[in-house]
């Protein structure tokens, strides 16, 4: 096993994303012969309707620090409030597709990126259902084949979005923080679905804070990988791939010059999967994790 071994995960969060952000990050891939696991917001674009999260503690300071209006675009943010959001998966199906066609993993990030992010944990099981089956039917159409894989938006998962998972019979899932891949249990229920955390920060989690000027940025990225282990590092489309798309470029050189080997989550599913009775049961949780407002899905304790 190559020493330095990282798994690049994209989440697509917007229309803007899909439009700009990942043409340019699948543009990159190709010219360094990277392959990456990309996670599509498939229904409207509502970010508009984030601003509920105003209250949050930590919201206004990110706000502040990732400088939002710059990254995701002043149309962005109304989307959803002033006009309807536009529907993502019926505006750049094609996009998504040239992805796949590029020989990236491709997969569910949601249907409405909000609705799952802000209102996962209010649903009932039947509502859950529902709007993960918006986003299986709609990544069918897009594609022509059923969705294996998903990673859920703002790592919000649950209970019941573990059994819709299950129910669809997907590979893997890569909804939480953590340290290695497991099977997730919630009070005392194990699922079979295995996750693929991520587990290193998130580049927004960072940008702005006096402790982590962006200069030494990288170099601390490559002090957190850790050896013969697989790190996964989830970017995201409007931030990698546009307001720090120079950062991320130069990144990728670097991390190419240091023999890091890149690989994709369906390559560590499948190699994970291979002996199943060996990967660990953790419970899943919910947790803080610095530099995010709210509470996201964690791997938690080991169980026996």
């Amino acid at each position: 096993m190559p020493d330095l071994i990282l798994a690049l995960k994209v989440d697509v969060d917007t229309e803007r994303g899909t439009r700009l952000g990942v043409p340019a990050l699948a543009r990159a891939f190709d010219e360094l012969g990277v392959h990456a696991s990309f996670f599509f917001s498939l229904g409207p674009d509502n970010t508009g309707r984030a601003l509920r999260r105003v209250f949050r503690p930590g919201f206004l300071k990110k706000v502040k620090r990732t400088s939002v209006v710059s990254t995701y675009g002043m149309r962005t943010l109304l989307n959803g409030i002033l006009w309807p959001g536009p529907h993502i998966g019926a505006r750049h199906a094609h996009i998504m597709r040239a992805v796949r066609d590029a020989g990236h993993d491709v997969g569910i990030h949601c249907y409405d990126h909000i609705r799952w992010q802000d209102g996962l944990h209010r649903m009932r099981m039947g509502e859950v259902r529902r709007e993960f089956g918006r986003a299986r039917a709609e990544f069918e159409r897009v594609f022509g084949v059923p969705a294996t894989c998903a990673a859920a938006a703002g790592w919000q998962a649950d209970a019941q979005s573990l059994t819709a998972y299950d129910e669809a019979d997907l590979a893997y899932a890569s909804d939480t923080r953590g340290a290695c891949p497991f099977f997730p249990t919630v009070r005392g229920e194990r699922f079979r679905t295995l996750q693929i955390p991520s587990t290193l920060p998130t580049l927004d989690e960072l940008m702005g804070r006096p402790d982590y000027p962006e200069e030494s940025l990288a170099t601390h990225y490559f002090s957190l990988l850790r050896r013969n282990t697989v790190n996964v590092m989830t970017l995201h489309a409007e931030i990698e791939g546009m307001a720090k798309y120079a950062w991320f470029r130069e990144f990728l050189t670097r991390a190419m010059s240091m023999r890091v080997q890149f690989v994709t989550l369906a390559e560590v599913a499948r190699t994970t999967l291979v002996a199943p009775a060996a990967i660990p049961v953790h419970e899943l949780v919910l947790a803080e994790i610095d530099g995010r407002s709210g509470t996201l899905a964690v791997q938690g304790n080991a169980v026996a």
